[in-house]
């Protein structure tokens, strides 16, 4: 018997980085844990590594259409849940020059608009006492170059974790926010080129207290102690970013 083998956990942008460290220790301490994303071919990947406590859902956040089914499934396979982790998220360098319409609408829809209505579909389903935790990043209090329409995304979740607070808490429920710093996911291979990839990585190395990246299990641990253990915890952020933002 784990640790979490009673519990129902439903992690969106489960199949990779953080979310999936998420489902990877949970699952590893007995709980019933479905994940979802927009590629079936990483959903069943991941899938197989977490075993057969682990169900995969593909979806997109930024369709409410998506999430109304999500939360179908959710109530057909668990009918509660003790824990939603609202992880679903893109990041890009958004040069203000050469922002674009489409690129700012993107990011607002995946980042913003679907962490919103994954927790309005989902909190029907939510137990008392069940925690929320909302996947923001250190980008929401500091000015980083090149990053100001994925920064303000962030810096919404944030307000999220607040008001999603006041509007749960008499259900017992909820709501925070873990903030990471940066994060060896190898998502900036998959969205930079590789010089720019290293480019970056070498300056927030640089100007991290803690010279290095933070480590996905890291990042895990802090939202998995949010959503059960911090029970007199509610509408914060837990800054996970090395010291970055704090020294």
């Amino acid at each position: 018997m784990g640790v979490y083998s009673d519990k129902n956990v439903v992690i969106t942008g489960g199949g990779n980085g953080l979310g999936f460290a998420m489902a990877k220790l949970l699952v590893d301490d007995g709980a019933r844990v479905m994940i979802t994303g927009r590629s079936q071919a990483t959903l069943d990947a991941a899938r197989e590594r977490l075993g057969d406590n682990a169900l995969a859902v593909r979806g997109d956040v930024s369709a409410v259409s998506d999430l109304a089914a999500l939360a179908d499934r959710v109530r057909d396979e668990f009918g509660t849940v003790d824990a939603l982790f609202v992880n679903a998220g893109i990041a890009a360098l958004t040069p203000f020059e050469s922002t674009t319409e489409q690129m700012y609408d993107e990011l607002f829809a995946i980042n913003v608009k679907g962490a919103f209505f994954t927790v309005q579909k989902l909190a029907p389903l939510l137990n008392t006492g069940a925690g929320v935790v909302l996947t923001t990043s250190n980008a929401n209090t500091i000015g980083v170059l090149e990053s100001s329409v994925y920064s303000a995304g962030k810096a919404a979740l944030r307000s999220f974790a607040r008001t999603l607070s006041r509007e749960l808490i008499s259900r017992g429920i909820r709501v925070n926010a873990i903030s990471p710093g940066p994060i060896d996911t190898g998502i900036l291979e998959a969205t930079m080129t590789a010089a720019a990839a290293e480019r970056f990585k070498a300056e927030r190395v640089a100007d991290n207290p803690m010279r290095r990246f933070g480590t996905p299990e890291e990042i895990a641990r802090a939202a998995i102690f949010l959503a059960f253990e911090a029970t007199y915890t509610t509408g914060a952020e837990l800054v996970a970013d090395g010291g970055a933002t704090q020294l």
